[in-house]
Parts: structure tokens; sequence; C-alpha cells
């Protein structure tokens, strides 16, 4: 671990306190491996994996352990306070750096059109966005929040932002991103796209049944069906 680190968060470890970790979500393997063993961020971390193997809940935790909120917004915007999410923000601890930007964004694809309905609700709002599709919408919000971070740092937290983006969509995003490090702003993505993954310089961590890796991107699974569906859809009984 680089002590000197400038990033805003370098390290994920579990938090010293004497709860309980039983149940959901502490019985997931990723999520008890990463209490055990704690994660290295780098400028760039992208989470990778199937449905229900632990990427959102250990995303929304990072993000609410940094000061966000679960619904998505900046430390400044709390768009409900309803409680969703689980208690797993509550058992992480995030190492900073010696920057110690505070500043953070949080994206998630589930409930980005109540986010998008408290912007639009409160002055100053950045667009129309209810008047735009969803991936025009998103590609707006992405573009207000990184002009906003631009030069001054920040930690930018992303789930699933693929979500209703287009395959160009997709390549814009990856470009996008790719190009946040010489503004400051690290990333933490999960995500299913091939195309974010695929992003130069990321550091990539599979989460399965059995915990995470660190893995390049051909030798993702994700990439490994992808080839495979093109190359014959009707291996996967599409006839």
């Amino acid at each position: 671990m680089n002590a000197f680190s400038a990033l805003p968060v370098r390290e994920i470890v579990a938090a010293p306190i004497d709860d309980e970790r039983r149940g959901w979500p502490f019985s997931m393997a990723p999520v008890a491996q990463l209490l055990r063993d704690g994660l290295e961020l780098t400028e760039l971390t992208i989470l990778v994996g199937e449905n229900g193997v632990g990427k959102s809940t250990i995303i929304e935790a990072v993000a609410m352990a940094y000061g966000l909120s679960a619904e998505g917004g900046s430390t400044n915007e709390r768009p409900s306070d309803r409680p969703t999410e689980s208690r797993l923000h509550e058992h992480l601890a995030l190492i900073r750096g010696i920057r110690q930007s505070r500043w953070g964004y949080f994206v998630r694809a589930e409930t980005m059109h109540g986010l998008l309905t408290y912007l639009e609700e409160h002055p100053g709002a950045d667009a129309p966005y209810h008047e735009l599709s969803h991936g025009q919408a998103f590609n707006a919000l992405l573009d207000q929040k990184l002009v906003h971070m631009a030069g001054r740092g920040g930690f930018l937290v992303l789930d699933e932002p693929e979500a209703g983006l287009s395959f160009m969509s997709q390549i814009t995003l990856a470009n996008q991103i790719g190009g946040l490090r010489d503004e400051g702003i690290q990333v933490l993505m999960a995500t299913h796209s091939p195309i974010l993954a695929a992003i130069p310089g990321a550091q990539i961590v599979e989460l399965d049944e059995t915990g995470f890796c660190r893995r390049e991107w051909k030798d993702l699974m994700s990439v490994a069906l992808y080839r495979r569906f093109l190359d014959d859809p009707g291996y996967f009984g599409l006839e």
C-alpha cells in the first residue's frame, strides 16, 4: 500500500467495530473477502461479475462510507431519506490519500430517475433532465458533474452506468472515464459492460460466488460469453 498516494480513497478495509456480521450481505463471499483482506483502489477500479454476487452492494457501501447518499448524488444532495441500503457501509473504513479531496459523486442506474427529479426540483438545476432520453440524461448529468469536479479532483462512483446507453454511447463514456486521470478524478465502477471494462489502465476485479480476484480484460467471463454469443447465438438456444 502506498502511504503517499494522492488518491481520494487508496484502500477499503473493515472498520474496527464490535458488531455482528451475520446474514446478508455478510454471507456473500466477495463481501466477506473485502472485510477480511481489504481492497486497494487505483485511479480506476472496475468491479465485474454476474447479478447477485455483490457488486452493487459493495459499490453502494463504499459510496456511503465516503459520505454520499445511497440514492446517488454528491455529499450535499439527499434525494431520499428512505433507508434501502444494507448495513455494510457501517462496517467499512476508507483509507484516504494525502490529497484529502472531499468532493464526490455517486450515480446508480436503478435510482437515477429519483436523483434527476431531485436535481430538477432544486434551484440551479443543470438541465431539464426528464425531457431527455435515459441515455441523454445520463450523459448530461455526468458532463455537468465532471465540469464541476474538473481540476479539483474527487471520487466518482458509478453503478452500472451502461444501463440505457447504446453501443456508441458506451464507447463515448469509456473514453470520457479514461480521461479523468488528467483531472485528478478517481473512479470506482461496477459494470456488466465489456466495453467499459476495456478502459485502458483499469484495475479490473471480478466477483463470483467464491470471492473476488484481479483479472485481465481478455480473461473475464463476460468477455468470453460475449465472444461466444457473437460467434454463434444459437449456442445459447436462440434459433
